[in-house]
């Protein structure tokens, strides 16, 4: 197997992190963090320096499980985004992914804001599950 980069994002209304994975390693590392506005582009230049297969990106619900006026919003930017990247893209409930962050840049002191943390985990959260229940955006 090749080894290829899968990528995710914690997409918010004003800040966007991103983290990577080995598709070997298959552990999830925070990789930056940048103005929502700027993460298309920022992406663009990452994916013509490094070998990517996929994105994935939080789909923000409530408690219920239910789509919210967030999630809506995250659809919409992942619509006008994909046809700029060329990627398979698949969705990762980002439940209380922002709250777990926030915890572990409090108890590590990481030099990572809470968004490349997010986007961390909800990559980790994907890799662990089974294929089967991959969603593809």
């Amino acid at each position: 197997m090749e080894a290829k980069e899968i990528l995710a994002l914690d997409v918010g209304g004003k800040r966007t992190g991103i983290a990577r994975a080995s598709n070997v390693a298959r552990l999830a590392e925070p990789l930056m963090s940048m103005p929502t506005k700027q993460a298309v582009p920022t992406l663009k230049k990452y994916l013509s320096e490094h070998e990517v297969e996929a994105m994935v990106v939080g789909l923000p619900r409530n408690l219920s499980g239910e789509d919210t006026e967030q999630t809506g919003w995250i659809r919409d930017w992942v619509d006008k985004a994909k046809p700029k990247i060329s990627l398979p893209v698949y969705w990762q409930d980002e439940a209380l992914t922002s709250r777990k962050a926030k915890s572990y840049e409090l108890r590590a002191k990481s030099s990572f804001d809470e968004h490349a943390l997010a986007a961390a985990i909800i990559l980790q959260d994907f890799l662990d599950s089974a294929e089967a229940d991959r969603i593809a955006a």
